[in-house]
């Protein structure tokens, strides 16, 4: 899945301009209740995010009073993060990355236009998806030999239990030989000849725990 797939396209977006003033952005954050904003110029290309921090750290850092720093000073003089942005063709598990330390990233295209943000509450959701979290079912984790055609072997064994997947995500063990899968399935009244199978087929169960 790419980014644009998940994104907030450009004009659902809080943002100020560049030539906002820093009291035009905090009223903007506080109304939203966000921690970050976006600037763009007059031509919607991207100039960098605006936080509280920010604000507050340039003003002790001023000669202007409160009012006066404000009033004069403009968004871009304390704006950040001019370089951390991504394009929408970038695919969504690595923005975990840039959203470690901010909530929001800015999506560019080649031209520097902003095109929305992506945010880490969209990315968590997204995985929470992977995982089948949002549907109540069976999640069975086990481990298989990394060997060619084992998700193919998988899928027969789940087709002829007429088994109905919420997900599947699978992860590299640390010994590298061995895969751990993590299958998620509807609940039906087959599920120990369903194991049973899994285990004769050479998948070693790790844990079975179905949602209340």
């Amino acid at each position: 899945m790419f980014v644009k797939s998940i994104m907030i396209p450009f004009h659902k977006v809080f943002h100020v301009k560049t030539e906002d003033t820093v009291r035009q952005a905090l009223e903007v954050l506080e109304e939203q209740g966000i921690d970050g904003i976006p600037v763009v110029n007059s031509k919607q290309e991207y100039q960098g995010m605006v936080t509280r921090f920010e604000v507050y750290k340039k003003y002790y850092k001023s000669d202007l009073s409160r009012e006066d720093f404000l009033d004069q000073t403009k968004v871009i003089e304390v704006s950040t993060r001019k370089d951390r942005f991504i394009d929408g063709e970038e695919v969504f598990e690595n923005t975990l990355l840039e959203l470690k330390d901010f909530p929001i990233i800015a999506v560019i295209d080649d031209e520097n236009k902003m095109l929305g943000i992506v945010s880490r509450y969209d990315v968590m959701n997204e995985f929470q998806s992977a995982f089948g979290m949002q549907q109540k079912g069976i999640r069975i984790a086990f481990t298989s030999v990394e060997t060619e055609g084992r998700i193919s072997r998988l899928a027969e064994i789940i087709k002829q239990h007429h088994e109905s997947v919420i997900s599947l995500v699978t992860f590299d063990d640390t010994d590298k030989v061995q895969r751990r899968i993590v299958l998620k399935i509807e609940k039906r009244d087959n599920i120990d000849r369903f194991i049973q199978r899994l285990e004769k087929a050479g998948f070693r169960i790790l844990d079975i725990k179905a949602d209340e």
